[in-house]
């Protein structure tokens, strides 16, 4: 379906954009009239993808290999997807991972901990500030990370990403304060368990949990999260930032 939310003309980069919610996103995104880069290692899918919506409408999307654990990958796709685009006005920062899930926080090893931090913490944060020069030149710059509910509820057994999860959300504040001089928006949703190929591993008590806690008693799907997404890109956000907005149906209420 066709988003309400007009982007027409804006030029969007989403991180881990090949598969899942960031497949959504995009999809949503060339919906609603913008172009889209989107990075991913999911080579084959991305190109697909791409190939896919271009028929549709010809150069409204492009994939780019993108290593959020690679600092000098982020810049340089990054820099690719800017000069693809013409610019950037608008940033998901979308691309995570998980690596923990079902493990007891002293079953986690460092090095996984210490992937997820690169990967989760590290690749939004770099891919931020490599897309600060073209937010702020484009004078209505917008960026929307990707949270998670799991650090406000304080999910168990899957400390590595909880912990991620709970540090974009303080980065979310930060990035706030320090871009807002640049016109530069900065704000996170933070979803529920919601059913992607990411969540196939989840035990099916762990979906009852969440479906049985929720006000909106189902099972949340990608497309509760594009219309929440398009909101913060678009002009109707331009006074909000700083702010983590749970889009969950009511599992974890403000």
């Amino acid at each position: 379906m066709t988003p309400e939310i007009s982007l027409a003309g804006a030029r969007i980069l989403v991180t881990g954009g090949a598969r899942g919610l960031g497949e959504a996103f995009v999809r949503a995104c060339v919906d609603a009239g913008a172009r889209v880069a989107f990075g991913d290692l999911l080579h084959e899918r991305g190109e697909a993808l791409a190939r896919a919506l271009c028929e549709k409408r010809p150069q409204c999307a492009a994939y780019f290999a993108m290593d959020l654990a690679d600092p000098a990958g982020i810049k340089a796709a990054t820099q690719a997807a800017a000069e693809w685009l013409g610019g950037i006005d608008g940033l998901v920062n979308n691309g995570a991972i998980t690596n923990s899930g079902g493990k007891a926080m002293e079953e986690i090893a460092p090095e996984t901990w210490d992937s997820v931090m690169a990967v989760n913490v590290r690749g939004t944060w770099l891919t931020t500030v490599a897309a600060r020069p073209w937010l702020k030149a484009s004078g209505r710059g917008r960026v929307v990370n990707l949270a998670s509910d799991t650090a406000l509820w304080g999910a168990p057994r899957l400390m590595a990403y909880v912990a991620s999860k709970g540090a974009v959300m303080a980065m979310t504040h930060a990035m706030a304060r320090e871009m807002g001089a640049d016109g530069i928006t900065v704000n996170a949703i933070a979803p529920g368990l919601t059913l992607v190929e990411a969540t196939e591993y989840v035990p099916q008590a762990r979906h009852q949990y969440y479906q049985d806690g929720r006000a909106i008693q189902r099972p949340q799907v990608p497309n509760d999260l594009t219309g929440p997404v398009l909101f913060l890109l678009s002009e109707g956000s331009a006074y909000v930032t700083g702010q983590v907005l749970p889009v969950n149906g009511g599992f974890v209420m403000n």
